[in-house]
């Protein structure tokens, strides 16, 4: 007996090593994120805002980051669809957001405002089916306590930005921001000080100074959720550059970036430039980038961390995880949006798991897998732990975004999903999930992106989904190895679960087998119950056993013994399942020739004969029988139980 734990030990000290080097940008990156309100929010999915559709906002805003209090003043222009029949039409807005005047074709409305909702009476009933256009005014501070819109300092000199995700945008401009709609296009004109420059989503149209001010003016043509619009204010500077790959195909199209003045250096151009090959990355594996006839692009902010604004990320630093993390959310959660917060890890999750192919491309398979160890490490420092949200931590900001979950055992989970299907199908599946005309520039929920794996792997995931995305906890494996004579061995997995709501994770495993010299051989079992045994073909005498060595499953602690005894005939063959119902399976090493199957009774009484491995018993009664297994290498007898 031999355990396999010193490579183990060594590949976790490199791991920790790593990990150090990148926990604190990732850790930013997820406050980021998450930050737009208290950690238990008061917000429920709003009824009063699901009669309508919005089809299109022009945003007008006039800030001045130079104010002594956070301040906006607002023209919003939102034209809308009847659902049904509307006599009274809500927007979420912060109350701290003073409306003056709302208007209809020029016609004053009466409306009022409480518990953060703009309730607003239209002059006339709006059928279903009909739209109308609405225009507020409206001016105030909005709510600094969560931090959608933020007025700060950077090098001394003031800034205005904001980031709404996942409450936020009614704290700056009325808006509909549950997830069930879409704004199908907007304009926003951001005015300013001129000494300042207005940043916002989309392609800038415009720059026009009068008076002292500039008004900005971008046009965003995709359809877009409240919670992806951003508005930024100070004195950037732009360093632009192109990505794409310059063909037919693939032309190039811009990357704008917004930097402060004393962040303009080499170092953080040369740190912006590695956007290109990740671009080119993310359109081999995922399709053309989803905004090409718009810009990509960075803007500067204050939050540590980045956030996914449509076209244009919010950064605050320039690692290259953090570039690649912000740019495929532009795929995983801009133009494919989680359908609700339950559904987060479609959003976080998968553009996580980006981010982790971008090391695999561009740094190799041996930085690939550190980056998997430290997911597994983090994912399993606790034994619970779902993907899929309850109703109640839909509600919690924190648990949202958790790290360990909906991040990291997203990307795992997701990175398990390849590991089962194969690379191809696996990509084939995600590239039609995200150009599915219903959730396309949409939204999705996990049974969407389950239906379309579902589709290209040709089977069922329900067994995986049920243990990895809607229960709790992970795997812990026993896999003992027994070698059977030249060129055979057989190995033994046995698996126990760190939390009950899983009572066995079924899947494909991954074994490496060592000989002299370094000689290995990897072999994939697909392991569905406890004990479960494979006699395997090895080219050489098995010296060593590692579990997993590319980090395709989230286990912990799983354990590996290796037994080189001599080969004995009764150790070397099995049969499985035991006790069965209906069929009976022979399991023996390829070097040994079955030549008959004889079942008995306790009695001595011969009841059946067979020249095959794997038969049925359907006709035997209940209680305990006697099989004789005659071979080329001699008989043995083995009990089994007919249930």
């Amino acid at each position: 007996m031999k355990k396999i734990i010193l490579l183990f030990q060594l590949l976790a000290f490199v791991c920790e090593g790593v990990a150090q080097n990148n926990i604190a940008d990732f850790e930013n990156m997820v406050e980021a994120e998450m930050k737009s309100a208290s950690s238990i929010q008061n917000f429920r999915v709003n009824p009063n805002t699901a009669n309508y559709d919005i089809t299109y906002h022009e945003l007008r805003f006039t800030v001045d980051p130079n104010n002594t209090v956070p301040y906006i003043i607002g023209n919003v222009k939102t034209t809308f669809t009847a659902l049904a029949n509307l006599n009274v039409v809500t927007f979420d807005m912060a109350t701290a957001l003073v409306v003056s005047s709302v208007t209809m074709n020029s016609t004053n409305l009466t409306f009022n405002q409480s518990n953060y909702e703009l309730n607003i009476n239209l002059p006339s009933t709006l059928t279903s089916g009909n739209s109308a256009t609405i225009e507020i005014i409206y001016a105030g501070s909005p709510p600094q306590a969560e931090g959608a819109f933020t007025r700060s300092t950077h090098n001394g000199t003031p800034i205005i930005y904001t980031l709404s995700e996942p409450f936020g945008a009614r704290d700056w401009w009325p808006c509909k921001q549950d997830l069930n709609d879409k704004i199908n296009s907007f304009d926003i004109y951001i005015t300013c000080p001129d000494a300042y420059i207005g940043v916002s989503n989309g392609l800038l149209q415009s720059s026009v100074t009068s008076g002292g001010n500039t008004t900005r003016h971008y046009r965003h043509n995709y359809p877009i959720p409240a919670y992806l619009i951003s508005l930024n204010v100070t004195n950037y500077v732009t360093y632009n550059i192109q990505a794409g790959l310059g063909t037919v195909a693939s032309p190039f199209f811009p990357v704008n970036n917004y930097l402060y003045p004393e962040s303009n250096t080499t170092a953080t151009r040369s740190a912006i430039d590695v956007t290109v090959p990740i671009m080119n990355v993310f359109e081999q594996k995922f399709g053309s980038y989803p905004y090409r006839n718009e810009q990509y692009g960075h803007v500067q902010f204050g939050w540590p961390g980045g956030m996914e604004h449509a076209t244009i990320s919010s950064m605050n630093s320039w690692s290259r995880s953090l570039i690649a993390h912000e740019l495929g959310h532009q795929w995983f959660g801009n133009k494919v949006t989680c359908g609700s917060w339950k559904d987060i890890w479609l959003n976080e999750g998968l553009t996580e798991y980006a981010a982790g192919i971008v090391v695999e491309e561009l740094d190799g398979q041996n930085d690939f897998i550190i980056w998997k160890n430290n997911k597994i490490t983090n994912i399993t420092s606790q034994t619970g732990g779902a993907l899929y949200l309850t109703d109640s931590e839909a509600l919690d900001v924190n648990r949202i975004f958790s790290s360990r979950l909906s991040y990291n055992k997203g990307s795992m989970v997701t990175h398990m999903l390849r590991w089962v299907m194969g690379d191809a199908n696996f990509f084939i599946a995600l590239r039609n999930y995200l150009n599915d005309t219903n959730l396309a520039y949409a939204y999705a929920q996990t049974n969407d992106l389950k239906g379309h794996l579902e589709l290209v792997h040709g089977s069922s995931l329900d067994e995986f989904f049920n243990d990895w995305v809607y229960m709790q906890g992970y795997p812990i494996y026993t896999v003992n190895v027994q070698t059977l004579g030249s060129g055979q061995a057989r190995i033994i997995i046995n698996q126990t679960q760190s939390h009950p709501s899983v009572s066995y994770f079924e899947m494909p495993l991954e074994i490496r087998l060592t000989g002299a010299g370094g000689a290995t051989h990897d072999v994939v079992v697909n392991n569905t119950f406890n004990g479960q045994q494979f006699t395997v073909s090895v080219p050489f005498l098995v010296t060593g056993v590692i579990f997993d060595p590319n980090k395709h499953i989230i286990s912990r602690n799983s354990t590996t013994t290796l037994s080189n005894d001599s080969f004995e005939l009764e150790e070397a063959i099995s049969i499985y399942p035991n006790p069965t119902n209906d069929e009976l399976h022979i399991i023996m090493p390829t070097i040994t020739k079955l030549e008959k199957v004889e079942i008995y009774n306790t009695l001595g009484q011969l009841l059946a004969t067979h020249q095959v491995a794997d038969f049925r018993i359907d006709n035997l009664s209940s209680g305990m029988h006697v099989m004789k297994i005659t071979t080329s290498e001699g008989a043995i007898h083995k009990n089994f139980i007919k249930k």
